[in-house]
């Protein structure tokens, strides 16, 4: 089977919603693919909070370039940095194939962010506040869309399908199609019961997410360790890789840190999305042995948990407990930094409580009364960044320190979930991908996920907003190129 379209857009997530519908305002006829079934339809946009990192809608919040600056890369050499410096277009291809998230790139994203929310909110997507997982106050400010991204996907959907946009179900990109020239001019595909098929385009948009649904490429590029990662949400697995595998055999240029995940926080026990357990601030982390491994509470939750979880699938099979006492319920609201549904391990002794979770009873005791002896009697307050901080002890912890010496002990396992990876394609700011000499391989985007943007450290609440905008951009430039073509 074939068909033939101006623009196919591969994934139905906010990145190739926002490139298939401004394709189409551009006159483009556009396909849109999408792994999964209508009602699963979204990836992980469909499961996100969609949560923005502005300050409001018109304006990124005043930390953004600052956190994408200090998360660039690794060891950069200053030399190659300095080269930034000349306008884009003067760029040496080895600068703008560099393994870094260049300047040119979060420029673009910064000042696009502002007219795509208002893009957005021209077709009904609604935006206000948001809820949070802690007790202090966020360190930046934020902004979500209502009824997060279930909402944003269930409103921008049929937004397409009365623009004219052609919907394929259930069908997955397996292969590119390039012409002697190197443009890619189609896609093989494959839908139900294993059947081929082929799309002919002018432009093809690659939005069909990372590869954290694809044990084999978790298990490549993120070691043995990937073994204990699971998504955070349904839609992640479906994420599997196709479009970055597919891109990379033609020669397209890696982004992103391959070796590197968004890290969040959750529950194993549970099986809703984004089981997420931030409350370990308030106790101690141990791992299987009944070792303390880092400092549970450096400063706001929101700047550390993706440091702290990383830590956490480091320990053995990629699991800490979160331990704390019946002192716990004396903090106000200490639920809402728990979305997990299972409620928490309780025992009335520390060797019910080791037995529970397969510890070492004398070697958990040993390290709760390291820590208790540690705290200091000092004023405690959950709900601020206190500086209560252990004495004496290593690894610290920095706020928020109080002896776990009340039964009954609470305690809730914790593993780091993959929300989605970090490794992609190197783009340009219109979202065109780049081969290794720093060329655009002409007809191929790349947004979202599939796009490599991040290092080191995630820039929270700026996925989806990525995702919208340069999946705008891709489709504004893809509908153009098909006109000439």
């Amino acid at each position: 089977m074939e068909h033939t379209f101006d623009v196919v857009v591969v994934g139905c997530g906010v990145a190739g919603l926002s490139a298939a519908l401004t394709a189409r305002e551009a006159g483009a006829s556009v396909a849109l693919l999408e792994r999964a079934p209508i009602e699963e339809r979204g990836g992980n946009t469909r499961y996100t909070g969609a949560f923005l990192r502005m300050a409001n809608e018109d304006e990124v919040s005043p930390d953004f370039f600052d956190h994408f600056a200090t998360h660039a890369g690794y060891h950069l050499d200053p030399a190659l940095l300095a080269e930034t410096a000349r306008d884009y277009e003067n760029w040496p291809a080895i600068i703008k194939t560099l393994s870094f998230t260049d300047p040119e790139l979060i420029s673009t994203f910064a000042e696009d962010a502002g007219p795509t929310v208002g893009w957005l909110k021209s077709h009904g997507v609604r935006f206000g506040s948001v809820s949070f997982y802690g007790l202090t106050p966020r360190a930046s400010p934020r902004i979500a869309v209502e009824g997060g991204g279930l909402a944003l996907v269930e409103t921008m959907a049929p937004v397409l399908e009365d623009a004219g946009v052609t919907f394929f179900y259930e069908t997955t990109a397996r292969a590119l199609i390039q012409n002697d020239d190197g443009a890619v001019i189609g896609l093989q595909a494959t839908a139900g019961r294993n059947r081929t098929v082929t799309f002919h385009c002018k432009s093809l948009i690659l939005a069909c997410g990372g590869f954290e649904g694809n044990p084999e490429m978790v298990a490549r590029y993120l070691g043995p360790q990937g073994r204990y990662l699971r998504p955070v949400a349904r839609g992640g697995y479906y994420n599997r890789g196709e479009g970055v595998r597919m891109s990379l055999d033609i020669g397209a240029a890696p982004a992103g840190d391959f070796s590197d995940y968004h890290a969040q926080p959750i529950d194993p026990r549970s099986s809703i999305t984004e089981a997420i357990v931030m409350i370990f601030v308030q106790g101690i982390l141990v791992n299987g042995h009944g070792e303390r491994f880092t400092d549970e509470a450096p400063g706001p939750v929101d700047q550390n948990y993706e440091p702290i979880t990383r830590l956490i699938h480091d320990q053995p099979k990629g699991v800490a407990y979160a331990i704390m006492d019946a002192k716990l319920d004396d903090i106000e609201n200490w639920r809402r930094t728990v979305r997990s549904d299972i409620p928490p391990i309780v025992a009335d002794s520390l060797e019910e409580l080791a037995a529970e979770i397969g510890a070492p009873a004398e070697r958990l005791i040993e390290t709760i009364e390291a820590y208790n002896k540690a705290c200091v009697d000092a004023p405690f307050d959950a709900h601020a960044i206190d500086g209560l901080s252990t004495q004496g002890l290593f690894p610290p912890k920095s706020n928020w320190a109080r002896p776990i010496d009340t039964p009954p002990f609470k305690c809730y396992p914790i593993i780091s979930s993959n929300t989605f990876t970090f490794g992609g394609l190197k783009v340009s700011p219109d979202s065109e991908v780049l081969n290794m000499s720093a060329e655009v391989i002409p007809g191929l985007y790349a947004a979202g996920e599939t796009q490599g943007l991040y290092y080191g450290r995630y820039a929270g609440a700026t996925s989806v907003l990525r995702g919208a905008v340069f999946g705008r951009r891709a489709g504004a430039h893809g509908a153009a190129l098909s006109k000439i073509v």
